[in-house]
């Protein structure tokens, strides 16, 4: 499913019917095989769409001077802090 026409919203919604399937426990030791494996690229690939952007609105919002300016910092749904 990772290719380069997959969008990222399509490949968390994949990766989150994968973890549904597994933590259900309803398929066989195989399948949870292929399923995590096909998680793990799909994560890949998420977390790297993620970074690409962040690296983008860092440039946006970066002043001439190269310090970054308009950003503050937020939590995430973990509760860490990440910088807008």
């Amino acid at each position: 499913m990772v290719d380069k026409e997959v969008k990222f919203e399509q490949a968390l919604e994949k990766l989150e019917e994968i973890v549904d399937k597994l933590e259900s426990g309803d398929i066989g030791l195989d399948e949870s095989i292929k399923q995590y494996e096909e998680g793990m690229k799909l994560l890949k690939f998420c977390t790297a769409k993620l970074d690409e952007v962040e690296k983008k609105i860092e440039i946006l919002v970066k002043d001439k001077g190269g310090k970054v300016t308009g950003s503050k910092p937020f939590k995430n749904e973990e509760g860490q802090d990440k910088l807008l």
